[in-house]
């Protein structure tokens, strides 16, 4: 990916990071799925959490295709109901209107960013020397600009800021959560995921009611209504029906409740996954080498779909997984 390696030469992409002696998963059966797959153009330029970039300036966000094209240069970054947000390699970050189609602001940061959000008229930002801040675009200020301790190397997965009523969370590159009230963003509440030395930033975060879920590649915590932790490495990390599905890089998926107590266990000897989901009464989980796994929400009935190797990345955006050329919609596949 030209534009990520060329940005973050530091980042590293543990989903497609390989190694000596490494052992694959080898399912004794496997279905065709060529009634799901369909084809997409393009070659992905930039990959986060909320997006994927082609080299067409076209871009595939976690809800759909992107309604317009982006500018020369710029990435995708995350967007809300009334602006896109996307940034290029010298720190420019351009917030894009939805119905006019057209660049609202552009705000110059000496830094790369690696991930915002926008709102209210308030972009929350992480930069990739891991400065965070606050930015009122009305006035064009910083409300709040500090820099978290110093990450030399990230899993590329980066975690988007999220907004939790007046309070913006911010998961750094050294596996941590800053939590701000926006009205007194000078007093940030620290939460620590993980204290590793390295790939140790929040590759996860989502919320389900006032419950959050976070994730470093190597632990998950819950923290709100009920708080729970799970130290492993982790691949992938799913939520359906006030579930948490766990996807290790041991070939697990376990299924957990909001304390990260295991409801149910299934095992894939030596899988690897790049990608996984849940929703309607299904998991679906991607191994880099093209086997799809479909299973019940309880982990006991599955079927192997042979999708073909995962070349370049592999992104879920809604029902459907865009990989390399390809487009799987899941719920064609039945169990």
């Amino acid at each position: 990916m030209k534009y990520l390696s060329g940005i973050f030469t530091l980042l590293v992409l543990l989903a497609f990071s390989g190694c000596s002696g490494k052992k694959y998963f080898e399912p004794e059966q496997t279905l065709s799925a060529s009634s799901a797959i369909s084809k997409h153009q393009g070659e992905a330029t930039y990959l986060t959490r909320d997006g994927v970039t082609f080299d067409n300036h076209t871009y595939i966000s976690k809800k759909s295709s992107g309604k317009f094209p982006l500018k020369d240069g710029e990435v995708y970054l995350s967007e809300n109901n009334s602006y896109v947000l996307s940034t290029n390699q010298s720190g420019r970050l351009l917030l894009i209107s939805k119905k006019s189609k057209k660049i609202s602001k552009k705000i110059e940061f000496q830094t790369p960013i690696v991930s915002a959000s926008i709102k209210n008229g308030l972009i929350v930002y992480l930069l990739q020397d891991n400065t965070f801040g606050i930015y009122k675009v009305s006035t064009d200020t910083k409300l709040v600009e500090n820099k978290a301790q110093d990450a030399f190397a990230v899993d590329a997965r980066i975690a988007t800021p999220m907004f939790i009523d007046n309070l913006a969370v911010v998961p750094t590159l050294d596996g941590k959560l800053l939590i701000m009230d926006m009205n007194n963003p000078e007093n940030a509440k620290v939460i620590y995921i993980s204290s590793q030395s390295r790939l140790n930033n929040v590759i996860y975060l989502s919320r389900v009611g006032n419950l959050l879920v976070s994730a470093t590649p190597n632990r998950v915590m819950t923290i709100g209504t009920a708080e729970g932790e799970f130290t492993q490495g982790i691949s992938e990390v799913a939520i359906s029906k006030g579930f948490i599905y766990l996807f290790t890089k041991a070939g697990e998926i376990i299924k957990m409740d909001s304390s990260l107590k295991q409801v149910a266990y299934k095992k894939f000897k030596f899988a690897h996954f790049s990608v996984a989901t849940a929703f309607g009464g299904k998991v679906y989980a991607l191994d880099q080498q093209g086997s799809l796994i479909v299973i019940d929400s309880n982990l006991k009935k599955h079927r192997i779909y042979d999708v073909g190797d995962v070349e370049s990345f592999a992104f879920v955006s809604g029902r459907k997984i865009y990989k390399d050329n390809t487009i799987i919609s899941l719920d064609k596949l039945s169990l």
